[in-house]
């Protein structure tokens, strides 16, 4: 079987991404790393950010919230310090992007172009603080007009990360595939609230995003509509902690997966989802992944 995926000008040697904010940049289990498609590095912004307050993370019955606030060593520090090691894996590095301003967006892609990474995922999920502190992600035009702007500033790969808090996700990967997206990525979390004992705000954020499996049948939910809705292809994530996950965001029309909340739990989570994609694989004796991408459709669903 040829286990590749293509998207824009990258070729990843197999679907199995680990998810942004989940792997950090893939430095520290290197022997995982290598055999994956790719990492996607934690958010990188123009400058440094110290993050949320803690706590950050709060367990709940099928999941967790999260409230990092994108902490980061800056896009500066990120490509001196980070970038020459990152550079050393066997793997596809994808650089996650955040900006407060739609202008900041093209700056990072241009100051990244002469990086040697493989390609920017456009995390669109951030607060526009021009506009009222809206996300970015929510308005199909402003989604269409900052991937036009990354575009333009950058000769690599550009995957835009879609969110489905309060906005149908078909409109904005339609807006950023007419801008030039060579691919999209969905869901990012959810929005979230977890109070106390007294009924205060849990978390050093006050509210975070929703993770884990109880996301699984969302996510699901919006790939499938996505996929069938634009030609350029999509990557799964929301809730996949195992092989059967990972199918299932296949079989709904993800070209590949990201693997998030399971590498907390457990940081070989994307090595074991490879593997049980590779074994169902070899067991149907595929020779691609195009028998199983987007096979919900086929079959009546």
């Amino acid at each position: 079987m040829n286990p590749q995926v293509i998207i824009g000008q990258t070729a990843f040697v197999n679907p199995v991404l680990a998810a942004s904010g989940t792997f950090e940049f893939g430095l520290k289990f290197p022997s995982v790393a290598n055999r994956l498609g790719g990492v996607v590095t934690k958010a990188i912004t123009l400058q440094p950010r110290v993050g949320n307050p803690p706590p950050r993370i709060c367990e709940f019955p099928g999941g967790i919230l999260n409230s990092v606030g994108l902490e980061n060593p800056g896009v500066d520090k990120f490509c001196a310090d980070v970038v020459p090691r990152t550079a050393k894996l066997r793997c596809r590095v994808v650089v996650n992007i955040a900006g407060f301003t739609a202008g900041e967006y093209g700056e990072l892609a241009a100051r990244l172009d002469s990086e040697p990474v493989d390609a920017l995922e456009v995390n669109v999920s951030c607060p526009n603080v021009r506009e009222g502190g809206s996300l970015f992600g929510q308005q199909p035009r402003v989604v269409e007009a900052i991937t036009a702007l990354v575009r333009k500033r950058t000769t690599k790969t550009v995957i835009v990360k879609l969110t489905a808090n309060f906005v149908d996700p078909v409109e904005t990967a339609k807006a950023a595939e007419a801008a030039g997206a060579d691919g999209v990525t969905l869901i990012n979390t959810l929005f979230g609230l977890a109070l106390d004992g007294n009924g205060r705000p849990f978390l050093g954020g006050r509210t975070g995003g929703v993770s884990g499996p109880a996301l699984k049948p969302f996510a699901l939910f919006c790939v499938d509509r996505v996929a069938a809705a634009v030609k350029i292809p999509v990557i799964g994530c929301g809730g996949i902690m195992d092989a059967a996950d990972a199918l299932d965001f296949l079989s709904a029309g993800a070209r590949m997966v990201q693997v998030g909340t399971a590498n907390l739990v457990n940081p070989e989570a994307t090595l074991e989802v490879w593997a049980g994609l590779k074994a169902y694989a070899q067991r149907n004796r595929l020779s691609n992944w195009d028998k199983v991408v987007g096979r919900a459709r086929r079959v009546g669903g």
